[in-house]
C-alpha cells in the first residue's frame, strides 16, 4: 500500500519501523525512533515491547494503512499525542483534543511544587480545596486529586470544549465526584475559598507564537498560548482578586523561562509573602509559588 512518500509500507514489523523512521527523519523530526514505536504499537494494537520480540511478524494490510496515516500526520508535525488522542502526564493517561493544550513534562513541576507545599504546611490530612484556572485537559487538578485523596477541586476554562475533555478525563480516573467544572474567565464568578490555586496560564507573547515549534504553533489552541504583548497579561489579571479566592494558602503558577522574577513581583510586590521557585526538567525556573495571607 502507498505510504506518505510513495513507496509501500513494508510487510514486516521491523521493516515497517525502518520505513517509518526514515520518513520522519526526512521530515526533520527528532526522536523519530521513539515516535515510530509509539505510533506502530497503537496502529497494531500491541504493547510496544511486542514490536521488539516479534520483528518479523507480518503487518496486516488494514493496520498498515493506519500506520501509514499516522506517519503522514507526524511528518506534517502533528504531535504523537494528538494523533493518538492521549498524553501521559505524571504517570497517568489524559485524553487531549484540538481544544486543549498538550500537557508537557515541564508542567509536572507544578505537581511537585504543590505536593511539597502540602507537606510543608502539614495539610496532608486536611480536606483541601484546589482551584485550577485554565484547566484544559484537567491534568493538573486531576493529578493533584489523585495524589491527595482528601482533596476536592474546581477547574475552570473559557473553552466549553476543553471542559468536556476534562470531564471525560475525570470520569476515566474515577474522580468525577470530587471535582466541579466551570466555564468562566479566570476568577470571575468563583465561589468560596481555596487552599491552593494552580494554573498553567497563557504566557507566550503574541508575536512569539509564530516562532514556536510547529507542534505547538499549529496544533495547540491559541487561547491556551497567547499571553498578550509581553506574555504577562493573564498574570496581571489573575493578581487582582486573589485575596478573596485564596486568602490563606498558596498560588502555584507555571511561567515562561524568563518570567519568574516578574511574576513573583506581581504576586508579592512588597516581598511580604513567601515566594518559592521550582525548576523544570531543563533546570529553568518554571514555577512560581506564593504564600498568601490576609
Amino acid at each position: 500500500m502507498p505510504g506518505p512518500d510513495g513507496p509501500a509500507v513494508p510487510p514486516t514489523i521491523a521493516a515497517a519501523r525502518r520505513w517509518g523512521v526514515a520518513a520522519l527523519r526526512a521530515a526533520g523530526i527528532a526522536n523519530a525512533g521513539i515516535d515510530v514505536r509509539r505510533l506502530m504499537a497503537a496502529a497494531l494494537g500491541l504493547p510496544e515491547a511486542q514490536l521488539l520480540v516479534r520483528p518479523q511478524a507480518q503487518v496486516p494490510p488494514e493496520r498498515a494503512l493506519i500506520f501509514a496515516s499516522y506517519i503522514e500526520r507526524r511528518c506534517g508535525r502533528e504531535p504523537v499525542s494528538r494523533i493518538l488522542g492521549a498524553r501521559e502526564f505524571y504517570g497517568r493517561s489524559f485524553a487531549v483534543s484540538a481544544a486543549t493544550l498538550d500537557p508537557r513534562p515541564d508542567s509536572e513541576t507544578l505537581i511537585e511544587a504543590a505536593l511539597e507545599i502540602v507537606g510543608l504546611e502539614n495539610w496532608s490530612t486536611l480536606p483541601l480545596r484546589i482551584l485550577d484556572i485554565g484547566t484544559g485537559t484537567g491534568c493538573l487538578l486531576l493529578t493533584l486529586l489523585s495524589e491527595l485523596p482528601q482533596a476536592t477541586g474546581v477547574g475552570t476554562d473559557l473553552s466549553g470544549a476543553a471542559l468536556e475533555v476534562a470531564r471525560a478525563n475525570a470520569a476515566a480516573l474515577g474522580l468525577a465526584p470530587r471535582v466541579a467544572w466551570q466555564t468562566t474567565d479566570l476568577l470571575e464568578n468563583i465561589a468560596g475559598q481555596f487552599h491552593i490555586l494552580v494554573s498553567n496560564p497563557p504566557y507566550v507573547s503574541s508575536a512569539e507564537i509564530a516562532r514556536l515549534e510547529p507542534e505547538v504553533s499549529r496544533f495547540d489552541p491559541r487561547l491556551a498560548l497567547d499571553g498578550g504583548t509581553d506574555g504577562l497579561e493573564i498574570f496581571r489579571r489573575l493578581s487582582t482578586r486573589l485575596s478573596q479566592v485564596v486568602p490563606n494558602g498558596w498560588i502555584v503558577l507555571e511561567v515562561g523561562h524568563d518570567q519568574a522574577d516578574k511574576v513573583a513581583q506581581m504576586f508579592a510586590p512588597r516581598g511580604a509573602d513567601p515566594v518559592k521557585f521550582y525548576r523544570d526538567v531543563s533546570g529553568r525556573r518554571r514555577c512560581v509559588a506564593v504564600r498568601t495571607r490576609n
